[in-house]
This record gives C-alpha cells, sequence and structure tokens, in this order.
C-alpha cells in the first residue's frame, strides 16, 4: 500500500509531524513502513509559458519555441511532440542539475540557441506520465512565471510505502491509513465539502436499473460526461501508485477515488445499453455461478466485487457510477468453491472495501465535478442494514492478555478513538462494537491487539512470567511421549527419522491406486506443480526418498516417517511408515563385502522392536500397486487391523530403480504405550522342549497359536515357529517344529511336568485340530 504525505493531509492535519515521525507511528501501530522515498525537484526548474512555437528549419521534429520564464524570455529548442502555445511548463534554466553529470547548458541544436530545456516527468525525477513534456497546471498550486518547483509542496511529496498483513484491508486506501493516524495522535479526520454540480434531471429519467436475486450492496449515480480530463496532480500520484494509463482519464478517475477513500466503484457507458421506452437498461443479477452480475442486453459487463469486465472508454455521453460492497468472507468462499476468473478489485473485495459506499460515491461524484462533469440528482440504492455483533469484554482479562493493567477509561478513550461502538458499560465488563470496515474484529484477543497498538508495544513493561503449575498430562502430552519412545526405538533398529512434505503428486497417488482427496477439497494454488495434492499416504514420499538415496550412490536406506496424512474428505489421521530398501547390514569382514538384502521377516523384527508386540494375517484384500501380491500381511493389535506390511512391489522398484524394497504404515494412536512394571521371575531352571506336528499345508498357524493359548498353563512362558518341513511323502501336509520354553515359579520341572504339559497340548490339537505328532 503506498501513499504520500500530501495526499494523507487531505484526511487529516499532519503539519506539524515529522515524515520520520510518521513512519515510526505507523510502525508501532502495526502498519509497517517498507519504503520511503522524498520527492524533491532540484533548484533552478522553474514555471514557465509556451508563448510561440515553431518549426526547426533543419529537423522535423523539433520546434523552437519562446518561453516566458517571468523575468525574461528564453529560446529553447523542444523535440516534444506535445508541447503547444499557451502551455504552462517546467524549464530547467541554464546551470540547473537534473541528475549525474546531467546539467543543463547553453546549446545549439542544428545551428539554433537553446537556452534551457522543457522537462518531462522523468527528467524531474517524477513518475512517467507520457513520452512528452509535462503539462503544469493549478492542481499543484498557483502558476506564478519563474517560481521554482521546489517550491510547490504538491510535487515534492514523501512517498511511504506500507506493507500490509492480509487481514488490514481496511487499510487499502488513504482514507485507511489516516484513520489508524487519526486515532494514534486524536486527531480528527478532514471531511471533503461537496461540490457537485447537479443536472435539473434525475437519475431515474434517465436509466432503469432492475435488481433480483442479489446479496451486494449497491449505489448507483449517473453523470454526464463531456471533454473529460483530470489534473496533473491525480495522474502524477496514480503513476506513484503504479495505476497510471495514459488516455484512459475515466479509468484513471475510478483508480484515485477507489485508492482514495477505499471502495469498490465501477462505471458502465449507457452505450452498452439499448433504449428501452427512451431509458437505458440495466440489470443485476446472480450469474450460473451464484455471483452478483451486472447486465446489458443480456450481456455480462461485471462480477461485481469479482471482476470488472467492461472496458471503459473516454468518449461523451451518460454514464452509470456504481459503489457495490460484498462481504469479505461471503464472497471468498463462493470464489474459493467456483472458481470464476477473478481481477484486482476481487482482492480488495476480498480482503474487506469501504462499506459505506453511499459516502464513497458522492466523494467519486464530487471529484468528476471538479473537472466539469455533470451529475444528475438522485441516486438508486440497494442497501441492507449491516450489523456486527457485540463483543463483552472484561477489562480485567484484557489487562491479563496485554500483560499490564489499563485503566477502563483509556480502554474507552482508545476504543472509541479507533471508532468502536461502546454499547454498554457496567463495572468491569464493555459491550463493544467493531466498526463496519474492521472484518478481521472478531473477539477479545483481537480487540486487546488494537489496544496494544495504540499504546505502543514498547510501552507495555515487561515482567517476570508467573507459572502456575497444573496436572499437564493430557492426551497431547501422552502422545508426545509415546512418539519419543517409538522414534527411540526405531533408530535403535537402524532406521533414520525422516520429514517430508504433508503435500505430494496427485498423478502418482493415482498411478499407484491410492485414493486422492476429492477435487472440490483439493489445493488451490500449490508451492510448486509437483506437490499438487495431500498426501493420503506416507510411503509415496518415503519411495522418492529412498529412490534420491539410491541415485546419489547410497545402496541401502532404511527410514521411519510419524506424520499426518489426509482422506479423500481431507480428514486428518497420523501414521507411521516404515521403509527399508537394500542390504540389511553394511559391507564389513563378516558378510565377505557382500551382505544380504534384508528379507520380510527381518523386516517386519525391525518394525516389531519399534512400534511393540503385533501379530501378522495375509491381506484378504490389495488396494494399491504399492503392495506385492504374495509378500505381505496386515498388522493385528487387538485383533484390529492397525495397518499393513508388504515387499514393494518390483514394477514399483523398477520405476524407482529400486533393489528390494520393504514397507509398513500403522496407524499410530493404535500403537499401545502401555507402562511396563516390574515383576518377580522365577529362580528355577527353565526347560526347553521341541515339539514336531503333522498339519495341513493350508492351515495357518495362528489357529494352531489360538487352540495352544486356549490352555492358559502358567508353566509355557514361551513358544515360537522355529522350522517348516515338507517333501513328498507328507504329500498336501507339512512338519512344524515348536519349540516350548517351559518354567515353574515354584520348583524344578520334572520330566513327569513337562511330559504332562506336552500332552496336553498334543490332547487339545487333536481335538480341535485333528493335528498329530510327527
Amino acid at each position: 500500500m503506498i501513499v504520500t504525505r500530501k495526499w494523507l493531509e487531505e484526511f487529516i492535519n499532519i503539519s506539524k509531524i515529522s515524515t520520520s515521525e510518521l513512519c515510526k507511528t505507523l510502525n508501532s501501530i502495526g502498519l509497517e513502513v517498507d519504503s520511503l522515498d522524498s520527492k524533491k525537484i532540484a533548484s533552478n526548474v522553474v514555471v514557465g509559458k509556451v508563448l510561440k512555437k515553431q518549426k526547426h528549419p533543419e529537423a522535423d521534429k523539433l520546434n523552437i519555441c519562446l518561453v516566458d520564464l517571468g523575468s525574461n524570455v528564453e529560446q529553447i529548442v523542444c523535440g516534444a511532440s506535445n508541447v503547444e502555445e499557451g502551455q504552462f511548463v517546467p524549464v530547467a534554466k541554464i546551470g540547473a542539475v537534473l541528475g549525474d553529470d546531467f546539467k543543463i547548458k547553453a546549446a545549439k541544436l542544428r545551428g539554433v540557441e537553446s537556452n534551457g530545456m522543457i522537462c518531462s516527468s522523468t527528467e524531474l525525477g517524477l513518475p512517467k506520465l507520457n513520452d512528452g513534456i509535462m503539462v503544469l497546471d493549478n492542481s499543484i498550486g498557483e502558476l506564478i512565471l519563474g517560481k521554482e518547483l521546489s517550491e510547490y509542496p504538491l510535487l515534492n511529496d514523501d512517498i511511504i510505502e506500507i506493507g500490509l498483513t492480509p487481514n488490514r484491508g481496511d487499510c487499502l486506501s488513504i482514507l485507511g491509513v489516516a484513520r489508524e493516524l487519526a486515532a494514534y495522535y486524536n486527531l480528527s479526520l478532514i471531511m471533503f465539502e461537496k461540490h457537485i454540480n447537479y443536472e435539473r434531471l434525475s437519475i431515474g429519467q434517465k436509466f432503469i436499473v432492475d435488481v433480483s436475486n442479489f446479496d451486494s450492496n449497491l449505489a448507483y449515480k449517473a453523470v454526464e460526461i463531456k471533454n473529460f480530463k483530470i489534473d496533473l496532480l491525480s495522474n502524477i500520484r496514480l503513476a506513484t501508485i503504479g495505476k497510471f494509463k495514459e488516455h484512459f482519464e475515466i479509468k484513471n478517475s475510478l483508480e484515485y477515488v477507489m485508492h482514495s477513500i477505499g471502495a469498490i466503484l465501477n462505471i458502465y457507458n449507457s452505450n452498452q445499453s439499448l433504449m428501452k421506452n427512451d431509458f437505458y437498461s440495466f440489470e443485476v443479477k446472480k450469474n450460473k455461478d451464484g455471483i452478483d452480475s451486472f447486465y446489458a442486453n443480456n450481456e455480462e459487463l461485471s462480477n461485481i466485487g469479482v471482476n470488472h469486465k467492461n472496458i471503459i472508454e473516454d468518449v461523451n455521453g451518460d454514464f452509470l457510477i456504481e459503489a457495490s460492497y460484498k462481504d469479505p468472507e461471503t464472497i471468498s468462499k463462493l470464489v474459493f468453491d467456483k472458481k470464476p476468473k477473478t481481477s484486482e478489485i476481487f482482492y480488495k473485495t476480498s480482503r474487506g472495501s469501504n462499506p459505506n459506499i453511499t459516502i464513497a460515491i458522492d466523494y467519486y461524484c464530487n471529484y468528476l465535478s471538479k473537472f466539469g462533469v455533470v451529475v444528475y440528482s438522485g441516486s438508486k440504492e440497494f442497501l441492507d442494514d449491516i450489523e456486527r455483533d457485540a463483543i463483552n469484554l472484561s477489562v480485567d482479562k484484557i489487562n491479563s492478555i496485554i500483560g499490564q493493567k489499563i485503566e477502563k477509561h483509556e480502554i474507552e478513550r482508545i476504543l472509541s478513538s479507533l471508532s468502536f461502538e461502546i454499547k454498554d458499560s457496567v463495572d468491569n465488563l464493555l459491550v463493544v462494537k467493531a466498526p463496519l470496515y474492521r472484518h478481521d474484529i472478531k473477539n477479545i484477543a483481537d480487540i486487546s491487539e488494537e489496544i496494544i497498538r495504540m499504546i505502543g508495544i514498547d510501552n507495555i513493561k515487561s515482567k517476570p512470567l508467573a507459572v502456575d503449575e497444573i496436572n499437564r498430562v493430557n492426551k497431547t502430552s501422552k502422545d508426545i511421549l509415546k512418539r519419543n519412545k517409538v522414534r527411540f526405538k526405531a533408530i535403535e533398529n537402524n532406521f533414520f527419522e525422516t520429514l517430508t512434505y504433508v503435500f505430494t503428486s496427485k498423478e502418482k497417488l493415482e498411478k499407484y491406486g491410492f485414493k486422492t482427496v476429492k477435487e472440490s477439497l483439493d489445493l488451490i494454488n500449490p508451492i510448486v506443480k509437483e506437490l499438487n495434492t495431500f498426501r493420503t499416504t506416507l510411503l509415496l514420499n518415503l519411495v522418492e526418498a529412498c529412490s534420491n538415496n539410491f541415485s546419489h550412490g547410497i545402496r541401502s536406506s532404511a527410514f521411519f516417517e510419524i506424520g499426518t496424512i489426509f482422506d479423500e474428505n481431507r480428514v486428518e489421521s497420523k501414521k507411521i511408515a516404515f521403509i527399508h530398501s537394500g542390504a540389511n547390514a553394511l559391507e564389513d569382514v563378516c558378510n565377505a563385502g557382500k551382505p544380504k538384502n534384508i528379507d520380510f521377516f527381518e523386516f517386519s523384527k525391525k518394525v516389531l522392536n519399534s512400534i511393540g508386540k503385533f501379530d501378522l494375517v495375509p491381506m484378504d484384500k490389495i488396494d494399491n500397486s504399492f503392495i506385492h501380491p504374495f509378500q505381505n500381511a496386515n498388522i493385528i493389535i487387538d485383533g484390529k487391523v492397525a495397518g499393513f506390511i508388504s515387499k514393494l512391489h518390483p514394477s514399483v522398484c523398477e520405476d524407482y530403480d529400486l533393489n528390494d524394497t520393504f514397507i509398513a504404515q500403522i496407524d499410530f494412536e493404535m500403537i499401545k504405550d502401555d507402562k511396563v512394571f516390574a515383576k518377580s521371575y522365577s529362580k528355577f531352571q527353565t526347560s526347553i522342549k521341541d515339539l514336531s506336528i503333522i498339519a495341513p499345508k493350508n492351515m495357518e498357524f495362528r489357529d494352531i497359536k489360538k487352540v495352544i493359548d486356549s490352555i492358559k498353563n502358567p508353566l509355557i512362558k514361551q513358544y515360537n515357529l522355529i522350522d517348516i518341513y515338507s517333501d513328498d511323502k507328507l504329500g498336501e501336509f507339512e512338519s512344524l517344529t515348536i519349540r516350548f520354553t517351559l518354567q515353574s515359579d515354584e520348583k524344578t520341572l520334572e520330566d513327569e511336568d513337562i511330559n504332562l504339559v506336552i500332552s496336553s497340548i498334543l490332547d487339545i490339537l487333536k481335538k480341535d485340530l485333528n493335528i498329530t505328532l510327527r
């Protein structure tokens, strides 16, 4: 946001405040000054008047001008195509220095003497207005021949650029910044005086505006424009803010007033409408996207507050001026959902434009009247009462947020200076309403911030932080402890923690069969095209990380990540994922420099050691292309599927140039974080007993395990499947060897005790599964 000191002075009297002090103030109240540029026209540049112009006899593009400088008349050769007799122009006299190594000297141009130079705006250090000379007018002050331009304050202005945060749309205007300064310095705003050239006819005698089913606040006035041209000062200010467009006077006037007052304005030519019963007929209605739009002859001229499509040409005739206001939250949501084409107008609307459109349209008509524009009396207004919600405030709560005691009367004064409406005041309670243009004020924290801005953050005294210890054990703290515990365990098992973006490639997710976020809930402006959606799995990013390592010559990689993923409805969940690609160990003398690749069971063991106990069951449904069809399993925790573990599909390994790779992804919330309690252990000797049984090949070990567990014999401390054997003689059966660890807490087990336990195991296996001893 760019403001100039003199432009601000049209709204507030800051004549006694230096520019440096203004900048300090703006910084302290949250309007950070990005840059300050002071324009100062060089000395010896004066006001001149072109008395006579004639063509140079030896050059078609040069003119010989006689220029009155007040005290004398000088002959100056000028090459500008727009120089004309009777013009007031800036003249750099002999000896003037306009820049480095640019000193004006007496010269001869094609044999004709030239004593000075008629200057363009850029030669004076001002923004560019045209390709010719700058023509002066009384907008900069009374033009006195021979008076130095450095003595015209409006041309020698201070330009301040402010870096606004998105929530401060109310300061996207000169008026908005002036309001802030007025509140800080306890000054009054200068209200403009109405001097409007009214026509005897009214708007209703010229224009018809039919409205139906709309949400905007709208106001319309009609004007008659003839030979319209705005003044030099307006053009210089527009060029300063980067909005000047040569030969587009009407559009320039709109930009000037919008930057001044902060409201959304548009203008329509009566020629865009067919006459209907001697009236110019227009219509406001919603378009196919539900956006309020302005129509003429069923042609959409603008989406109000979103995109002004109509081309504004500088012609004579009748025009319809429109001032509009849209609630920023409503229009932002609508544009997000429908994604229409937007323009800079939407930037202002979505951040909060000036809701006082009646004042805004009067200001514009007042501005146009200065240049001979005639305004038809009356107006057409379609306004809804905008009511801000009341906010209940506790003075004590405000002081606790600020960290310093501010008296109630001082809080009321500050809020009143910021145009807050104090509806009620009882004891230490306040009921206030924010001004309509402060769309960012929602709660007590926002209001406390306003008070701090006006007091000045440097004036808030620092004090020791008082911390009252409370019970901080909750789900968040428990999750942090569990996360750290899992992290440490994973690192102990030679996994490296990594952190990847929550974004990934939608095309790759779809290629490998992963679900994607619904298009209506997807990213609008991705940081890069390769990261154009929310990730629905951690594994794609981890596979790419392994691939990047492989491309850098690292043949073995093991990573884990604890992070957020999203489902198709953009609902978040926390997962932990593991990946191990390539060799299971480093090359060393123990493996003769040829370590084996990791396998399914070794990888499963590392994952188990990291997250705790779980069971594996074959997957009955594969829903993505990462999972190997024959080496996969669901991870079961407390009888529920918590995730999966699998070898990475060979086709994916080929895509990413990877060796044997294994992956796992588990729901972090389902990982147990049980406390480990110390308990006594038996001092008696353990007994190891191997049991070989014959079972059908199609029988899963978990069925056998379920039967053995049902015995609940306290002597069975542990058992594991240690061998599987089959041959042609066994046919559809195979031999399973299970090793049991038996121990008593009361005595050393004798053979009779051990045989009794083994017999009970064989009996129940025979009974429930028809399994016998080999």
